[in-house]
């Protein structure tokens, strides 16, 4: 009966993700613990971690994009520094909030800045058709500086 039970959820969970959430959970919420899905619910769980860290890594090389191109892409700066402006806030109140709701990423922020930094100037020298080297190899400021709401390059 239990090896049913579990090849029943496995199912669920690879031919209906949503519905297999709302089913663990009303057994979470019941203490159904015993018909949960454990080993789909612990690699669930595992997965809000990564993709949190995802998400930060993404909003930072996007931050950093934005602020290269304001500083470095003159021939675009008039007609676009509201936007990028914008957008350099918005990334920022993301990533703020996301370290307020989990300080645990801190470390891991700190970790893959530099990695991130490079990232973002290929991304931008794609992007801006500028040469690589128009844009520093080591990062136009530290990372608390690049969080500040305050400042900009």
């Amino acid at each position: 009966m239990a090896q049913k039970l579990v090849r029943t959820q496995n199912t669920l969970y690879e031919t209906d993700y949503n519905l297999w959430v709302l089913e663990t959970v009303k057994q979470l919420q019941h203490r159904d613990f015993s018909s949960l899905d454990v080993e789909n619910l612990i690699e669930e769980v595992e997965d809000l971690s990564r993709r949190d860290k995802q998400k930060l890594e993404s909003l930072l090389i996007r931050l950093i994009g934005h602020l290269l191109k304001l500083k470095y892409w003159e021939s675009e700066r008039e007609n676009n520094q509201g936007h990028w402006k914008g957008e350099i806030r918005n990334f920022r109140k993301q990533i703020n909030k996301l370290l307020k709701a989990s300080p645990s990423l801190k470390p891991h922020i700190k970790s893959v800045f530099f990695e991130c930094y490079q990232d973002s100037r290929e991304i931008i020298s794609d992007k801006t058709e500028l040469p690589l080297s128009t844009f520093p190899e080591s990062p136009i400021a530290n990372l608390d500086r690049l969080l500040d709401e305050n400042w900009l390059p």
